[in-house]
């Protein structure tokens, strides 16, 4: 089972919200801080950390003291150090950090990293509506939200996703212009659980909208490292096993 309390590290860019006016009056502490509001209201721990940080905030330390990992990128992407980038994959994959992205992080070098595939999409910025269906009403990621999230304005994810087939679909999007899209997919990798989440484009307000924080606060503790979670030993030596007796 995921950690009951997990202690969760939010990365964002923290760029737009610094040089666009329209980001700033949604997110003036940054998006980082809006998506940690809420899941500090819930009693988890919660630490930030951003792109112009040493390491881009995310040490050895940091990530070792964390159970999930968001993420929230779009116009830095290749300015991560792949050194970080590394280190998040086997944090995930070899002791079972969690990781979960957000919107434009489908081209994240750490989810890209995880997927092992392009990632690529459709898009349109076009201030649409957005109806997120739940298909998977039993996945712990959609506990208290009803049959689906109806944003007014957001950005269009068409697809054909260039992803691997998920593990679990929790959400699948329409919107106004036809488009359907996989919005809500998890996946194992190793020890560690990946959930992509759509929405949040930033120059709308949708990470305030009460069930988009609720889908997030869900998908964290659904990602969330285990507790007493160990860590595989590389080339432990064993001994073959004694021989079964036959019976007489």
């Amino acid at each position: 089972m995921p950690h009951p309390s997990p202690r969760v590290l939010i990365w964002n860019e923290f760029l737009h919200e610094r040089r666009d006016e329209t980001v700033r009056a949604h997110y003036p502490q940054g998006i980082h801080e809006a998506l940690a509001a809420p899941l500090r209201a819930a009693g988890l721990t919660v630490e930030t950390a951003t792109l112009d940080e040493p390491e881009h905030g995310l040490t050895e330390e940091r990530l070792n003291a964390a159970d999930t990992l968001v993420w929230w990128g779009h116009r830095a992407h290749a300015e991560v150090s792949d050194a970080v980038v590394e280190r998040v994959k086997r944090r995930v994959t070899e002791q079972g950090m969690g990781l979960v992205a957000l919107h434009s992080s489908h081209f994240a070098k750490p989810f890209l990293a995880l997927m092992g595939t392009g990632c690529f999409l459709k898009y349109r910025v076009a201030a649409e509506k957005e109806r997120l269906w739940v298909v998977d009403p039993g996945h712990p990621v959609a506990a208290g939200i009803a049959d689906c999230i109806e944003l007014d304005h957001e950005e269009m994810y068409g697809e054909p996703f260039d992803v691997p087939p998920p593990d679990d679909l929790v959400f699948l999007s329409w919107f106004q212009g036809g488009e359907v899209f996989r919005s809500g997919c998890g996946w194992r990798r190793g020890l560690g659980r990946v959930f992509y989440f759509r929405p949040g484009h930033e120059t709308y307000p949708t990470y305030h909208h009460p069930q988009i924080q609720r889908v997030i606060l869900n998908a964290v503790r659904w990602a969330a490292r285990p507790e007493g979670l160990e860590a595989p030993v590389r080339g432990r030596r064993t001994t073959p096993p004694e021989p079964l007796t036959p019976r007489s």
